[in-house]
């Protein structure tokens, strides 16, 4: 989407109380939403880094998806050598190295997927982790930092009762994320 479009679309939506999450597989795209000043970048594959500083200056959230990339990197790399081919498997890798350096720019980095199956958070947390991300904050991601740049409240009083239990640390342990013990969504029981 051209640059000047995709900045009167982000400032319309911003006018009335909105947010814009822009989904990019090209660098023109990425460094597009940036300059727009949207509020995330979802994917982000081949974003420029010389871009995370004006991301976390206005506040442009990053959720790589990496999880939604993972296998089809696997597919690429076993095709025939071709310019998609190496344009994938580079916009891979630098969604790989942009995790890491996204956050030591203080760009808020969130976990997210777009793919089926869904539900599929704990694993993006887990390839976040991969990427450079220290145990707590992967785990943040997925849980309290996304809350907080969505706008929600934690656990305080008053506020949804939205919980995930394990019986062991997940932050010492990430691989527990996948198995909670209990859930709660809306102080409803879920597990």
């Amino acid at each position: 989407m051209p640059l000047d479009v995709l900045k009167a679309t982000v400032d319309a939506v911003h006018a009335v109380g909105g947010r814009v999450a822009v989904h990019c597989q090209t660098g023109e795209d990425s460094r597009n939403a940036v300059l727009a000043g949207a509020d995330s970048l979802e994917h982000g594959m081949h974003l420029d880094p010389d871009l995370l500083d004006l991301m976390a200056g206005q506040g442009t959230a990053y959720i790589p998806t990496l999880s939604a990339f993972a296998g089809s990197a696997e597919v690429w790399r076993g095709r025939e050598s071709s310019a998609k081919r190496s344009s994938r498997l580079l916009g891979w890798q630098g969604m790989i190295d942009n995790v890491r350096l996204a956050h030591e720019a203080s760009v808020t980095v969130l976990a997210g997927t777009d793919t089926l199956p869904c539900g599929t958070v704990a694993t993006e947390s887990q390839w976040l982790l991969r990427a450079g991300m220290r145990a707590e904050e992967a785990l943040g991601a997925a849980s309290w930092t996304a809350r907080d740049w969505l706008g929600q409240r934690g656990l305080i009083e008053g506020a949804p009762a939205d919980l995930v239990a394990y019986d062991r640390d997940p932050a010492a342990e990430p691989e527990v994320r996948e198995r909670p013990m209990r859930v709660v969504l809306r102080g409803q029981v879920m597990r």
